[in-house]
């Protein structure tokens, strides 16, 4: 059952697969840790073509933090979000005293559950002019910071690994941020989970769209890529709910169980139909967002806006980053 379920998350490619062979994945290794309460951190290393067949992710590190408190909506535990999301991006990149940043924030502003990257490029401290034209007003312990929002495709009609690639071949930056909304096949992830990538990004990915990568290969620079679950497949949640059934009734000698039986027995082109006569084929591929997405979207942008302003720059702390941007 493992191909037709979707996710972006490596924590989640690599938990499907182990589901299916029952052993430890071979050319994938995996570190979790918990370094406070209700914060859990899962470092997924894909180290082999093996591993990157295994669950379907290039070659690389992928960090994964799981912050359900998010939704509480606690500054306290905010505050410890950002520093640990900052330690992670740190762990990820390498930067000296004279580094360019480009931070692009990918997806449509006008659709909230893929807004998160615009909304985070308006809470950035960006620096790079400051540098150009101030120079004599700049902090120390300031880099060089500047980002996008480039919008879709459907709205600028121009690929945006096309537009970032221009950007990118003009400002010569050392280290290309892209931030975009993940797709997860738990909805309890939605907003609660972030991601942190060194082997870039596809925009568009979490909803199916394969466009222009944005990755070392495509832009020339190393690309990290920061992405938050928005949304999740309906389709997901027609499978995980028919496993549920199955699983439920496994084994028993009840009337109902004979029916869960021949279900089990089905094999996966049969279950996706069944799931996909339910949701509709005409409609296409459906995706699920919760109703409070607009609230999620804007703390957790602000989070992520926060632990990035606190990684690319050099000993800033929260109280710094808030003074100057407001």
């Amino acid at each position: 059952m493992f191909k037709s379920i979707r996710t972006d998350l490596a924590m989640e490619a690599r938990e499907l697969a182990q589901e299916q062979s029952k052993y430890d994945i071979p050319g994938v290794r995996v570190d979790e840790v918990e370094p406070e309460e209700d914060i859990k951190i899962t470092r997924v290393e894909v180290l082999s073509k093996k591993g990157e067949e295994s669950i379907g992710k290039p070659i690389g590190n992928y960090i994964t933090l799981e912050v359900p408190g998010i939704r509480d909506r606690d500054p306290e535990y905010e505050e410890h979000v950002k520093q640990h999301l900052a330690n992670e991006i740190r762990r990820l990149v390498r930067l000296n005293d004279n580094s360019v940043i480009l931070i692009v924030g990918l997806g449509n502003w006008n659709v909230t559950p893929d807004a998160v990257g615009p909304k985070v490029v308006d809470r950035l401290l960006v620096t790079r002019h400051i540098f150009e034209y101030v120079p004599d007003q700049v902090d120390d312990r300031m880099r060089r910071v500047c980002a996008v929002a480039p919008g879709v495709l459907g709205i600028t009609g121009i690929e945006t690994g096309e537009i970032v690639k221009g950007i990118v071949d003009k400002v010569k930056p050392d280290l290309v941020i892209a931030i975009d909304a993940l797709a997860s096949r738990k909805t309890e992830r939605i907003g609660t989970t972030i991601q942190v990538a060194d082997t870039g990004i596809n925009p568009g990915s979490g909803i199916g769209n394969k466009r222009m990568g944005l990755t070392k290969e495509t832009l020339g620079v190393p690309a990290l890529a920061v992405g938050i679950p928005t949304v999740v497949y309906a389709h997901t949640i027609g499978r995980d709910a028919i496993e549920m059934l199955i699983n439920e009734f496994a084994g028993q000698t009840t009337p109902q169980s004979e029916f869960y039986n021949m279900l089990q027995s089905l094999d996966e082109n049969h279950l996706n139909q069944i799931v996909g006569e339910v949701l509709a084929e005409g409609l296409g591929d459906l995706v699920v967002t919760p109703k409070e997405v607009d609230i999620l979207i804007d703390d957790v942008a602000g989070i992520i806006a926060d632990g990035i302003n606190l990684a690319v720059h050099n000993g800033l702390s929260m109280e710094d980053v808030n003074r100057y941007l407001h």
